[in-house]
């Protein structure tokens, strides 16, 4: 006999303003409870530091988190140069500290210029990602070192923003497995000088912003408990095809729905579109999950909502 989950089936995507000293999972267990939800899942960690989007989704939309880990994402940093730490923050401990020469702003946008484009970037130690099955944090915790491969990633922009003495501010626009801390490190070695960075704020994940996405915007946690009754706080998600949205999209006749959730194919006219294609569901104008297109005239049920 199957185990019933506890809590309500709340199903949808909430915009959480992520609190800074806070890690990603203690802000999704905190949402979680705040909404009774059966389930809950995050779409990228930001670190205890970082501030700002993490999309959280709830319920059904979990299965769908995996299309915002792929997204690119939009984050503002503060640079301090001269002082070099051991996770890349002001968080770590000090290894470092230089004399930074004297730099104009010429010299530090051209410097932050070198680095647009298709670059390849090292990851940090301090980081979530796994070597024989264990975090590469938790050995760097321990003291030990890892050789990482490098991995190319684009920098699609980056820009400075304002300077405070030995500090600037950047924006950088990029793609998923972009490390910020390493960006700022590399960037503080080309200007002689070393970096870390003492303040991250994401501003964007995929087409989510941190002011408003449709009718909807950015909530802190505070604000979210403020809220009374779970009518109120479950008016504040997005559906859950808004994780989807970037997908062609199709509408199936009865008939074809009842074949999908059986697990089976249907024919509909997909010609203008690829082998492999992953399509939006819909039927009665209600999203029923993806498909993926097989054939000139067959789709399969890919991820479906539970009816």
């Amino acid at each position: 006999m199957a185990r019933r989950r506890r809590g309500l089936p709340v199903n949808g995507v909430l915009l959480l303003d992520k609190p800074k000293g806070m890690s990603s999972n203690h802000a999704l267990q905190r949402v979680r409870r705040l909404y009774q939800a059966q389930k809950a899942g995050h779409t990228g960690t930001l670190d205890p530091m970082a501030t700002g989007l993490l999309p959280i989704c709830l319920g059904e939309a979990t299965k769908f988190s995996s299309h915002l880990l792929e997204a690119d994402k939009v984050y503002r940093t503060r640079v301090e140069l001269g002082v070099i730490t051991d996770t890349g923050d002001a968080e770590g401990e000090v290894l470092e500290r230089r004399q930074v020469p004297a730099l104009s702003d010429a010299d530090i946008e051209a410097v932050i210029a070198r680095f647009r484009g298709e670059i390849e970037q090292v990851p940090p130690m301090y980081s979530a990602l796994k070597h024989q099955g264990k975090k590469l944090y938790e050995l760097a915790r321990e003291g030990k070192h890892v050789e990482r491969a490098a991995r190319r990633i684009s920098v699609y922009d980056a820009r400075l923003l304002s300077r405070d003495g030995n500090a600037f501010e950047l924006e950088v626009s990029c793609s998923k497995g972009t490390y910020i801390r390493t960006l700022a490190e590399d960037i503080g070695q080309a200007l002689g000088a070393g970096a870390h960075i003492s303040a991250l704020r994401r501003l964007k994940t995929g087409p989510f912003g941190v002011e408003t996405f449709g009718t909807h915007t950015m909530w802190t946690l505070e604000a979210l408990e403020a809220l009374t009754g779970q009518e109120a706080k479950e008016a504040e998600l997005m559906p859950v095809d808004v994780l989807v949205e970037h997908l062609p999209s199709l509408e199936v006749a009865e008939s074809d729905y009842q074949r999908l959730i059986h697990g089976q194919s249907v024919h509909l006219d997909v010609a203008s579109l690829g082998v492999d294609t992953l399509i939006r569901l819909y039927h009665g104008k209600a999203f029923i999950g993806l498909g993926v297109v097989k054939g000139a005239e067959e789709v399969a049920p890919k991820r479906l909502l539970v009816s």
